[in-house]
């Protein structure tokens, strides 16, 4: 008994050892397609952003002549200013008592 005993441990124990092998081969070949992945999303990220980037970048000239034309508003009608700024902060403070 004790011979067979010896065998199912030395069997178990090239089983392991083949397993572990395995086990390296598969982390290494995950960790080179995990880099792959990674650089392909960062490529991508970059893309979007270089284009968001050159979209604001198109578009700041016109914001910036809205945004004066607001502020000659403001300056303009200050009473419609003040209304206007009291009907916003009525309704952010609704919509935060509301999820209450």
């Amino acid at each position: 008994m004790a011979g067979f005993r010896d065998l199912t441990d030395v069997d178990l124990e090239h089983q392991i050892a083949a397993l572990s092998k395995e086990l390296t081969t598969l982390k290494k070949a995950v960790a080179r397609r995990g880099s792959g992945y990674y650089e392909d999303g960062r490529d991508m990220a970059m893309d979007y952003y270089s284009d968001l980037s050159d979209r604001i970048a198109q578009s700041l000239p016109h914001i910036r002549k809205r945004a004066r034309m607001v502020e000659e508003t403001a300056r303009d009608h200050p009473a419609a200013t003040v209304a206007v700024g009291l009907v916003v902060l009525g309704l952010i403070a609704t919509l935060a008592f509301n999820r209450r």
